[in-house]
């Protein structure tokens, strides 16, 4: 399975070749570094563990940990991705953009805005009550219980905390591929604002 670390950038258009705009997200990918490799004996289970985004200052555990893979960059984020056979990959190896071809499908993970907290209706899409004829309930939640079981139900759509979860988008095209500037560029949306990590994986099919 191919995997990176990245970046989202931001949206832009790119034209087909019918001369037809589709949309796509930037992702500057990489460069990543293998700092662990998991094995089945040792570990009980297999992945591989890729370090990305440079820092300023780091802790002494985190470098003895980068040094130890014989990277010698300061690396803040460690992030491991289960595959199949790990023994093809050594420590410190680079993961860049290019493991990536145009024509790929890839699955894109990151975490959504946060909305703070939601109403009913921004966050489930409830319908509004009536705004005149003395009408006391416009944007509130309404009847949440019965008179059986006189509780209320478990996973009852209520007000609360929206956005800022882990969010996966399958099947995602690759339309470009720029290994000298670390740049993905993938048709649609991806989760997260500007700035914030994704994790690019190669679709199961």
């Amino acid at each position: 399975m191919k995997a990176i670390l990245g970046k989202k950038l931001g949206m832009t258009q790119i034209m087909d070749k019918k001369g037809v705009p589709q949309p796509a997200t930037v992702i500057e990918a990489g460069p990543c570094y293998i700092s662990q490799i998991r094995n089945q004996d040792k570990d009980s289970y297999k992945a591989i563990q890729l370090a990305f985004g440079e820092k300023k200052k780091l802790g002494k555990s985190r470098k003895g940990h980068l040094k130890k893979a014989k990277i010698n960059k300061d690396l803040k984020l460690l992030i491991e991705f289960r595959i199949d056979e790990p023994g093809k990959y050594k420590s410190g190896q680079e993961i860049k953009a290019d493991i990536f071809k145009e024509g790929d499908i890839v699955d894109v993970v990151g975490t959504s805005k946060g909305k703070g907290f939601a109403g009913v209706i921004k966050r489930h899409g409830f319908s509004r009550g009536p705004e005149t004829h003395g009408s006391h309930h416009h944007r509130g939640t309404g009847s949440i219980g019965s008179m059986f079981p006189q509780r209320v139900i478990k996973g009852k759509k209520m007000p609360g905390h929206m956005g800022a979860e882990r969010v996966t988008t399958k099947n995602l095209e690759v339309l470009k591929v720029d290994p000298e500037k670390n740049l993905l560029v993938v048709r649609g949306a991806v989760p997260g604002p500007a700035k914030s990590l994704v994790q690019v994986k190669e679709a199961k099919c």
